[in-house]
Parts: C-alpha cells; structure tokens; sequence
C-alpha cells in the first residue's frame, strides 16, 4: 500500500514526485512510467526553451506558472550544475501588420511582468547580423536547456528520498474507492491512498478510467523541426521567434539555438493520426477515429481549416517550409534543412470546438489528474508541481 502513486515520467509528474517527498519525507510514493526511461514523449521532444511568459494571457495559470518556472527552473539547474544558457529571446516583426501586432504583445509583457526592451530596425540589426526586420522586442531572460537532463536528475532525487519508479509499467484500468485507488498495469496491480496523473497524450484516457466522462479530448499536434547545418550554428545570438498570427492556433516556426550548440528550426503544428505518431508515416486507425467522431475536434479543424490546410503543405514541401523561415533569416536556403526529430503536443480539445488555452485540471475525492499542460509546461513544470501539493493538501481528507 502506497501512500501516493504518480502516473506518469515527463517532467512534470517527476517535479511533483521530488516536490512531494520533499514536503512530506517518508512517504511511500510510487511513479509509473509506461516507457523504458523517463521523459519520452513531451519533455524529450521539444525546443528546450526556458519561456519568460511572452505570450501569455495575464492573470491566467500559464502567465503565472511561466514567470515563477523560468526562475525555479534555473535556480534548479544552477543548484544542480545542469547546463542552460541565459540568451535571450527576440520577437521579429517583418512587416507593418506584424509592428502592430509587435504593440500589442509590448503591452501584454507589461502586464506579465517581464523585463524587456523595444528594438528599432538598427538596433535588431547590431544585435541580430543575419536577421531581417523592422523592429523587434528583446526579453532576456528566456534561455534554453536540455528538459530531458533536468527530468533524469528529479528522478534520482526522487530516488534518493525513498521513492519508486517503475518503467515499461503501461497503465490498464483504475479503481477508486471511499479508502484508496488502485491502479492496475502490465506489471500488476497497485494500491494507494491518493493518485496523481500526469499522462500528457492520455490524459483523458486515464480520467475514463476513473469512470468520469471527460468534457475534452486529447488532439495531438506533431511539431516539425529540421535542424540547420553545423556552418549555421552562429547564425543567431538570440532565440528568435516571429509575431504570431492571431488567426493561427500555433506561434508558429522560429529559430531555436540548442545547449548543445546547435541550431533548429521549427516548429510548425500539424495533426498526428497517432497520439505518439512522431512520423508523418504513423497512423492509428483507433487514434484517428477517436478524434474525428469527436465534434469539437471536428469544430477545431473546421475553424482551422486554413490554417491547418498552409501548415500541412509546409509539412508536405519543404520549400514553403523554408518560405516561413526566410520571411526573417533569408540566408538561410532549401539544402541547409537536415532532419531532426519531431515532437508531438497533447492539445485539450473542448466539447464545444475551442482549443483549451489554460493549465486544466480534474480532480476526485483522491485523485488530481493533469488534462492539459501545454507549452510551456517544461519551463513550469516546478510551479505546476506545487500547484498540484497545495490542491492535494486542500482536497486529500
């Protein structure tokens, strides 16, 4: 009999397990993993960027647990002597219509507290050789590092403090009850006192399981990245993102300086016909079926039916891909785009056809279940696992 079972190795669950045993050291915690090792979906599969909170909106969960994690995650690193790099990110605006939407983004950092600075023309130059524009915002504290690194030292802390990790250990059914919860998976069944989830692209899965009717489901994003040739690896100083479109779901592809010195470009946002289908190749006829008998995904992809029809010819050719790319770095041409490997991002989905923007969580007598924790999940992932303790601490009899 466990005291809590954690369900779930990316980089949340694992900072909600470190947090836990911390808090309450003794305690008898299990973490379940169905993959071989931890952080092998989300947390293993993205840009590695320490957001600052840029696009936010202000007051919500996603602003505050971003302002809060890009700190907490460098204060773990430095304690930790994990490597990151404090470079800064700059917002380019190539054309008049971005300057405008560049304005209103200038007011929403403000509001969420950031430091930042507005750059002319010249002054993106001086700071950015290779990048064209007509003015950008600079926000220096966004930086970047390797998640995956960060989730592997929570899980020896983990360790460390008494607690369990079980791999290749697939989640089948769960049975709450007044006293406990039991989870059953490949490697038998578990019993325990509360239940945390933390399943990313099977959260709603698992809130089934509990016998409760989700009012989302889970649509799954593939981002595509290529990595530029090792001769571009000084093409930029700074992470350098474009305006978004208020019209696309998604920020849209941008320039991302990797901690091992590297350079990706990426990503766009098409859907998987999988929910792990990190190949354009990959396609689950359950997975898909599930998704388009669902009417607000239908809703989604309805709403987005230009946008997701643009993204998917850049999917498709690599020329329009590149198209995105030049718009602010046109140096950069078609045989400079090597493969890298894609990630894939579990996107809530409301009933009624919107893409839920917020952290989501649902809870029962004694289980809280994480629905959706989109970008930037990873740079929060330490204020999302105290926000978890404070609701179990409240809710847990």
């Amino acid at each position: 009999m466990y005291d809590y079972i954690i369900i779930g190795g990316g980089i949340v669950g694992m900072s909600t397990a470190m947090q836990l045993l911390q808090q309450q050291p003794g305690k008898k915690l299990l973490v379940v993993e169905k993959e071989a090792q931890v952080a092998q979906h989300q947390t293993g599969h993205n840009s590695g960027v320490i957001h600052a909170g840029v696009y936010y909106t202000p007051g919500s969960l996603k602003a505050k647990f971003c302002l809060e994690g890009n700190k907490a995650t460098k204060t773990f690193c430095d304690e930790n002597d994990i490597p990151y790099d404090e470079c800064g990110k700059l917002l380019v605006a190539t054309n008049e219509l971005e300057m405008e939407r560049m304005k209103a983004l200038w007011e929403r950092t403000e509001a969420n507290g950031l430091e930042r600075y507005w750059l002319n023309a010249e002054e993106l130059k001086a700071r950015e050789p290779n990048i064209t524009g007509i003015g950008g915002i600079f926000v220096p504290s966004s930086g970047i590092v390797s998640y995956r690194r960060v989730t592997e030292v929570m899980a020896d802390k983990v360790r460390e403090m008494g607690g369990e990790i079980q791999f290749n250990c697939e989640v089948t059914a769960l049975k709450e009850s007044d006293s406990d919860v039991t989870v059953f998976t490949s490697r038998g069944s578990f019993t325990s006192q509360y239940m945390i989830s933390c399943s990313g692209l099977m959260a709603d899965r698992v809130v089934k399981m509990l016998g409760i009717k989700p009012t989302f489901k889970i649509c799954p994003f593939r981002g595509e990245y290529y990595l530029l040739k090792p001769e571009h690896n000084q093409v930029v100083n700074h992470l350098i993102y474009p305006i978004p479109d208020p019209s696309m779901p998604f920020l849209g592809v941008h320039l991302t300086r990797m901690i091992d010195g590297t350079v990706t470009v990426g990503p766009n946002a098409v859907m998987a016909w999988k929910r792990e289908g990190y190949k354009k190749t990959d396609i689950s006829l359950k997975d898909s079926l599930e998704a388009l008998t669902y009417p607000g995904i239908l809703k989604v992809l309805y709403k987005n039916l230009k946008p997701g029809l643009i993204e998917t010819k850049n999917s498709l050719f690599k020329g329009q891909y590149l198209k995105e790319v030049n718009k602010y770095c046109p140096k950069i041409v078609k045989s400079d785009l090597q493969p890298y490997p894609a990630g894939v991002r579990a996107q809530a989905v409301s009933e009624d056809g919107n893409l839920v923007d917020d952290f989501l969580f649902v809870k029962t007598k004694r289980t809280i279940n994480v629905c959706n924790a989109p970008s930037p999940a990873a740079t929060s992932a330490i204020p999302i696992g105290k926000h978890i303790l404070q609701e179990a601490a409240e809710n847990f009899a």
